[in-house]
């Protein structure tokens, strides 16, 4: 069993939901990005989803866009990111999923880039430029490397792309709560509930909501509407990105983790109530 499917089958023994904050690899540098992932892991995180960075980031809002370039800007690249994984892996087992886009994949080699990013220790791989329908070498390839394909489901999915999606992600199925960029507004509450149901009537599988979710209260009521688990991006990486320079940029980060950690241990307590 993947790192990351035990890690949801402990959390669903103790009622919780999974936390899984996003951060951008390199932002801003690979030593604080080593630090925040160790900081946050003791601060509740229970999957860190990193970002490698990438010129063209057509899924990402402005905030995580800045943080592409910051990471560029220091010479950030797919290679390091996987030497930061590696490195990790020497003091946690927290399971690692990378986000980042195909030509970075196709460039590195799809055979070759899932051995590598194994050996490292890397547990998933989520690109949302690569439909999976078009991903015929790269899942096989990441199966026999023991890692996970996370593929994404958006509101304007049909019934069609549901079945197929939930059929090839491993790991956790991705819902994206609204029609637009990372950062943006909240999507409505009764569209990701109706969501999550669909889903969950065609498949077993986790399923984790992102995109737009920025406070302890809206991460307990995405939970609340029976999510697995809420993922977490901009508003982390805004709240790094205030205190850049700063000593308090680590405990600022690892404190708003504790505090959507918190919200979502009560909103687990109250769904198992029901």
């Amino acid at each position: 069993m993947s790192r990351i499917k035990n890690t949801f089958r402990k959390l669903k023994k103790k009622g919780e939901k999974a936390l899984i904050p996003y951060i951008m690899a390199g932002d801003p540098d690979l030593a604080t990005t080593k630090a925040l992932i160790l900081e946050m892991e003791k601060a509740g995180c229970d999957i860190m989803e990193l970002g490698a960075p990438f010129s063209d980031p057509l899924a990402d809002g402005p905030t995580i866009q800045k943080a592409d370039l910051r990471a560029l800007k220091n010479g950030t690249s797919l290679s390091d990111v996987l030497g930061l994984v590696a490195d990790v892996r020497k003091e946690s087992a927290i399971p690692l999923v990378l986000m980042t886009y195909y030509n970075l994949i196709f460039n590195y080699g799809e055979e070759r880039f899932v051995s590598d990013a194994h050996a490292a220790g890397l547990d998933g791989l989520i690109l949302p430029d690569l439909p999976p329908e078009e991903a015929g070498v790269l899942i096989p390839a990441a199966k026999e490397a023991g890692l996970d394909t996370i593929f994404l489901i958006a509101p304007t999915s049909t019934d069609e792309r549901i079945r197929l999606v939930s059929r090839l992600s491993q790991g956790f199925i991705y819902y994206v709560s609204l029609t637009g960029v990372t950062g943006s507004a909240f999507g409505s509450q009764s569209s990701i509930e109706d969501a999550v149901r669909k889903i969950r009537a065609v498949s077993d599988k986790p399923v984790s909501v992102g995109f737009g979710i920025s406070t302890p209260e809206q991460a307990a009521e995405v939970a609340g509407m029976g999510a697995d688990g809420v993922i977490v991006g901009s508003a982390l990486v805004k709240v790094m990105e205030e205190h850049l320079g700063s000593p308090e940029l680590i405990p600022r980060a690892a404190g708003f983790v504790k505090a959507l950690k918190q919200g979502l241990r009560g909103a687990g307590r109250s769904e198992s109530a029901r």
